[in-house]
This record gives C-alpha cells, sequence and structure tokens, in this order.
C-alpha cells in the first residue's frame, strides 16, 4: 500500500498541483456563491440522491439503481432551469471580475449605495431622535453576534433601515449587523465595554456599540435616542457628534481598507503593551 502510494506521488507533477488548486478554488467559490440559499438544500437533496444511488448498486437493487439513474437524467436536464437565479447571479459576478474578490467586498458603485442609504436613514433617524446601532463587518466574522438576532439577509436601503429601528416594534431594541452591501441580521445581542471611565451620560446602545468594537474591528454606527447625536465606535474609542458626511467618509475609509485597520490595530495593542510595561 505505502509503495503505490509512493508511485502515485512520484507521477504527480507541477501541472497537476496547479490543475488540482486551481478546481478547489473554483469549488470553493461555488460553495460560496450556493451557501445560505435554497439551492444549497436542493445540492444537499441531489448528495443524498447521489449516496442513495451507489447504496443501490452496492446491494444490486437493479430496479431501484434502474429508477434512480432515470430520475437523476430527468433532474440534470432541469437543473438549468431551477438553478437559474444562481447561474445568472455567477455569470454577473465572472462578468464583474468578481470572482476572484472575496465574497462580502463592494465595487465602487455598490459601495456608494450602501454609504447613501445609510447615510440617509442616519440623516432621518437623526432628526426624529430614533436610536439606532449599526455594525459593519470587516475582517473579524461576527457569526456569534449574527446567532442571537433574527436573519434578514436583505439588500440595505434607508427605507429598511429606518423600518428596522421604529420605537416599538420587534426588531429596534438591538443590534443591526451588515456584511457588505446586506443587512445579515437584525435585534443582535452585543457585549457591553468593561471601561469604567466612560461619561455617565453614555447608554447602553453606545456602551454595546464600544464593546463589540474591543473585541473586533467592527465598525459601529450609533443614533442617540435622546439627543439624536451621531457617533462611530471604533477600536474600543467613540466618535461622537459627527455629521451625515463624516460618517460616509470614516465609513469608506474602513470598507475599503479592512485587512490594513486589523494590522494597525495590532501594532496598536503592541505598542500598549510595551508602552505599560515601560511605566
Amino acid at each position: 500500500m505505502i509503495v503505490q502510494l509512493q508511485g502515485l506521488v512520484a507521477t504527480i507533477g507541477i501541472l497537476d498541483i496547479i490543475d488540482i488548486v486551481v478546481v478547489a478554488y473554483f469549488l470553493y467559490r461555488l460553495y460560496l456563491m450556493l451557501k445560505n440559499t435554497r439551492a444549497a438544500t436542493l445540492v444537499k437533496g441531489l448528495l443524498v440522491l447521489v449516496a442513495f444511488m451507489i447504496v443501490c448498486r452496492t446491494l444490486n437493487l437493479h430496479v431501484i439503481s434502474w429508477l434512480l439513474e432515470k430520475s437523476m437524467t430527468v433532474i440534470m436536464v432541469a437543473l438549468p432551469v431551477v438553478f437559474q437565479p444562481e447561474l445568472r447571479r455567477a455569470l454577473e459576478q465572472i462578468g464583474r471580475g468578481k470572482l476572484f474578490r472575496k465574497g462580502s467586498e463592494l465595487d465602487e458603485q455598490e459601495l456608494d449605495a450602501m454609504l447613501e442609504d445609510v447615510a440617509a436613514a442616519t440623516k432621518v433617524m437623526s432628526k426624529a431622535k430614533v436610536g439606532a446601532l449599526m455594525v459593519f463587518e470587516r475582517a473579524t466574522g461576527l457569526v456569534e453576534r449574527i446567532e442571537t438576532g433574527v436573519p434578514i439577509d436583505g439588500l440595505v436601503s434607508s427605507g429598511l433601515i429606518q423600518n428596522i429601528f421604529v420605537k416599538d416594534t420587534p426588531l429596534h431594541d438591538g443590534a443591526v449587523v451588515i456584511r457588505g452591501n446586506r443587512i445579515v441580521a437584525a435585534c443582535c445581542l452585543l457585549p457591553l465595554t468593561e471601561n469604567r471611565n466612560l461619561s455617565q451620560e453614555l447608554g447602553t446602545r453606545h456602551r454595546a456599540a464600544i464593546g463589540i468594537s474591543e473585541q473586533s474591528d467592527a465598525m459601529v454606527l450609533v443614533v442617540s435616542e435622546e439627543t439624536g447625536a451621531i457617533s462611530i465606535a471604533r477600536n474600543g474609542e467613540l466618535m461622537r457628534y459627527l455629521t451625515v458626511e463624516d460618517v460616509k467618509e470614516i465609513l469608506r475609509n474602513a470598507i475599503i481598507q479592512p485587512h490594513v485597520a486589523v494590522k494597525d490595530n495590532l501594532l496598536d495593542k503592541i505598542k500598549g503593551m510595551f508602552g505599560g510595561e515601560k511605566k
């Protein structure tokens, strides 16, 4: 057995490795495209049928195997119709050059549209003193926080954001998590900061915003229910009394360069550690 494996490895060349890597990458991108869509459930069903067909062949169940083979032929013909939305989206992504980009990254047009909608909703809620808490996921995943809320998976729009935070509605009391240009979940629970040096006038929303920014590289937009003031929490610090234009500029810079921000945050922590030792 070991000799056979050694012989197999000896036959593998550079082109074979490239071939395997390319196929693995495209399968991974396909998985990301199908993840959390109705197509994922259909794929699982197809895999179950294939597994059942293999078992029937192994057990020599000829009639069932014949029926499954014919069924699979019909299913393969029907697949382009069933997966039409997913196939169209895949072709659109290839045409826009997004196939080799991270799934949550936005192009300039998508980013501008998202920021405009966020800014418009923030302006209206600030004027009406409607409390809001929006978390923008960056390099650090927020799956644990998303799981505490209600799944939305909707395109970011000014109307949707305002409707979520309308007072006394089921989803208003919590945070919205935004990934790319989609609202992943609403009514999410965030950890409160343990910093005791904060101003007493800061409420639960602001303390939750600072708390999640301490534990991740997320940017957190807060609208005060008492004053309508707009704030952004980042790296455990709170920038207060911002304008809508400030919000757009800060979020744009943070979303465009999430990985650079992570490195800067790490360097700041290392410097802080050495600074603490010197003291």
